[in-house]
């Protein structure tokens, strides 16, 4: 391939791809409609209407036609159209002809040529194929035209692409390396959920691995609460719709929102927010001043129609549950509460081996934003630079009733995921009547921050697990110790380890199982626990336990009590 110009911005290098590979499938299979193609995170993708359905042999013709239209090095040259033109153009794709006719009047209307492939695009390319430096063909996949389940089934075809070779393949390695810890895939071998067919999709079931450590990340959360005096509150799962039409989801996430349920003439949907429902906590008794801040907290189960589609594991499903927290107070309060959830979102992520940070200021849409959106902007604003983090800003990616600071994580092998959400709230006191008498005897709406800083559980457990590829660091791990007797003549003494360790507050198991010492070994490797507690002979007769370490090659010995000195340590500090 040509070497690729780095100046090359990869959203433009990425949609120049998309051309390729639309140009490439026409050549190879003239059968195919291309319909849509854009750029995407990481790579880009394009959908095809086509009979006959792409097959991986049919994948790697195409990738070498893409080689060879880049190393043709074609220039991307653009013309504007009118709209007769462009459906003239494209008379015999009717995906083609409905995105021309879809164009807002005043739009421009351009089509893109790159050697003998002309397409309907709106622009942004590089402005040749050859600066293209490294591409791959990942997969196939079944996508609705527009995303719509009542329109025709395209085939989807992914792909990455880069500025050099040597960038692809750091991308394919790391890609290598998400295979090794998708949390699907260690969730079933490690024995922490599972999602049953019988039950429906996108709906979770801990089992009692994955219930410990779910019940750890919750204990970690409520001791914050606890210090930051939050009242913990507990809503219904089911609730009138009445309350999603006053507080504007019904309006404005319907689309995610389970149907109604009727019961005796009257309107109930399953809970999609908490919000609601603290808000009318708040709202139960008269409040003061004096009250403020008030800050509810509660582990809240939601239910939200997603798409089978895009159902996906841990981190897409139908039910879930927020570590949610609902704060009212004065205006002249919101800076410091601001701030302090921010050390408070700091702190859990930190805590589970996170370190590298991206700050999102997003602002709401121009249409909704009010007077007070500047007051909330800025309290945000305030917050980040007093603590010196650098913030992007998302214009337009705000709440429908305020603007909000996302935080997004790179996990251990460098994917970005956003978990954390703060968002500052004047909207939703005002269509509920919330007030507070103030010092001056009055009448005031206070102001309101929603936070969930691990968002939602299932989805913060299945980034921790691709985190640490299920190596909990044993603090967190399910199983910290497990005690293996060599023969049975040690089950005894093994047992007594084990209710040692467990008396001192320990996660063990005893392996009594009567497998060779080798193979538990392995097992419970495979398994990664921390700790392998061997047990023979000379461990019997001098009271220790021999210590396989993860990930540590050389073994010691040492006695009971100095392991769970150790192990108490390495807990407490959660290291």
């Amino acid at each position: 391939m040509p070497e690729a110009t780095p100046s090359t911005a990869l959203p433009e290098l990425r949609h120049t791809a998309a051309h390729v590979l639309a140009y490439a499938v026409q050549d190879l299979f003239p059968d195919a409609k291309p319909t849509i193609g854009p750029a995407i995170e990481n790579g880009f993708y394009y959908d095809f209407e086509r009979s006959e359905p792409f097959t991986p042999e049919d994948l790697a013709k195409i990738e070498k036609r893409m080689h060879e239209i880049v190393k043709a090095n074609y220039e991307m040259t653009g013309q504007a159209v009118t709209r007769a033109q462009a459906v003239d153009r494209f008379k015999t794709n009717p995906y083609k002809v409905e995105l021309a006719e879809g164009i807002p009047e005043g739009e421009p209307i351009t089509l893109y040529t790159i050697g003998a492939f002309t397409d309907l695009c709106r622009g942004g390319h590089a402005p040749k194929t050859g600066e293209i430096g490294g591409l791959k063909l990942r997969s196939v996949a079944g996508a609705y035209w527009r995303g719509d389940e009542k329109n025709p089934m395209l085939q989807r075809i992914y792909g990455t692409a880069w500025n050099t070779q040597e960038e692809l393949d750091a991308h394919l390695h790391q890609l290598e390396e998400a295979q090794k810890r998708d949390h699907r895939k260690l969730g079933a071998e490690l024995d922490l959920y599972s999602i049953e067919e019988d039950a429906g999709a996108g709906l979770v079931f801990w089992h009692p691995k994955g219930a410990i450590v779910r019940g750890i990340i919750e204990n970690f959360i409520r001791e914050g609460l606890r210090e930051r005096g939050y009242q913990p509150v507990v809503t219904p799962h089911v609730v009138s719709e009445k309350l999603y039409e006053i507080s504007g989801h019904l309006e404005n996430y319907a689309h995610g929102i389970f149907g109604a349920l009727e019961v005796e003439e009257q309107n109930f949907r399953l809970k999609p927010m908490n919000c609601p429902g603290h808000i009318l906590i708040y709202r139960s008794h008269p409040r003061s001043y004096r009250d403020l801040p008030v800050r509810f907290s509660e582990f809240g189960t939601v239910y939200r129609y997603e798409r089978s589609g895009v159902l996906h594991g841990l981190t897409r499903v139908r039910g879930f549950t927020q570590d949610d927290a609902h704060l009212f107070c004065e205006p002249d309060q919101l800076q410091g509460e601001f701030e302090q959830t921010l050390d408070e979102a700091l702190r859990l992520m930190k805590a589970f081996g996170f370190t590298d940070f991206e700050y999102f200021l997003s602002t709401r849409e121009p249409q909704l934003r009010g007077e007070t959106d500047a007051q909330a902007e800025d309290a945000i604003r305030n917050a980040l630079e007093k603590n010196g983090l650098p913030y992007g800003i998302d214009e337009g990616g705000g709440a429908f009733y305020g603007p909000k600071l996302d935080i997004n994580v790179r996990d251990a092998i460098g994917r970005k995921w956003q978990l954390g959400t703060v968002q500052v709230d004047f909207d939703l006191p005002k269509r509920f009547d919330l007030k507070y008498r103030g010092s001056d005897g009055a009448d005031h709406t206070p102001v309101m921050i929603h936070r969930a800083l691990a968002g939602s559980l299932e989805r913060f457990f299945g980034i921790v697990i691709e985190h640490f590829g299920g190596a909990f660091p044993a603090w967190l791990a399910p199983i910290q110790a497990v005690v293996a007797p060599i023969s049975e003549h040690q089950v005894e003494y093994a047992k007594s380890v084990a209710d040692k360790l467990e008396a001192a507050g320990f996660r063990v198991h005893l392996d009594e199982s009567n497998e060779k010492i080798g193979y538990k070994i392995r097992h419970w490797k495979t398994q990664k626990v921390p700790y392998i507690l061997v047990v023979g002979r000379q461990e019997l007769a001098d009271g220790t336990v021999n210590v396989n370490a993860r990930g540590v090659e050389e073994k010691r010995t040492v006695t009971v009590d100095e392991f769970a000195g150790e192990l108490r340590q390495i807990v407490e500090s959660r290291s």
